[in-house]
């Protein structure tokens, strides 16, 4: 699986998937969750997306970059067709890597509180919750992991 900076040209595909993995999501939460409504062209000029791809194509992306004091990884998805296979561990593995690369102590994430499955998977790799707030119609819960121990 390679690794890369997306381009313009992956934004149709970043989206499919976004909308194929926080579909299920849709009911539960009573709307569409923020990442099927992302700006990602923008996310993309901002060189804040990084894909995950196998020789058929793009198989997941995570949305992360750094602030002034951490590093934030505002969305991740796989295609539900590849869930399971290691590809989310690596874009958060890519992603911490990234995060000590520029210098970040923390990184720092949410997921809406709805989404109950991903929050054994943020613990599972070093993630702790932090509190929880609402923000802009959704109630997110928040994780962070500090990576001075690496």
């Amino acid at each position: 699986m390679m690794m890369r900076p997306a381009s313009a040209s992956d934004a149709a595909r970043v989206r499919d998937i976004a909308r194929q993995a926080y579909a299920r999501y849709v009911e539960r939460i009573g709307r569409e969750p923020a990442p099927m409504v992302a700006d990602f062209d923008g996310h993309i000029e901002r060189r804040e997306v990084t894909v995950a791809e196998l020789p058929d194509g793009i198989t997941g992306y995570i949305v992360a970059f750094a602030r002034a004091d951490d590093y934030f990884i505002e969305n991740v998805a796989v295609d539900p067709a590849f869930a399971g296979t290691g590809i989310g561990r690596t874009l958060m593995a890519h992603a911490e890597a990234a995060a000590v690369r520029a210098g970040c102590t923390f990184v720092r994430l949410y997921t809406n509180i709805a989404m109950v499955e991903n929050f054994p998977f943020y613990a599972a790799l070093g993630y702790r919750k932090t509190h929880e707030a609402t923000e802009a119609g959704f109630h997110r819960a928040y994780f962070e992991k500090s990576l001075e121990q690496r």
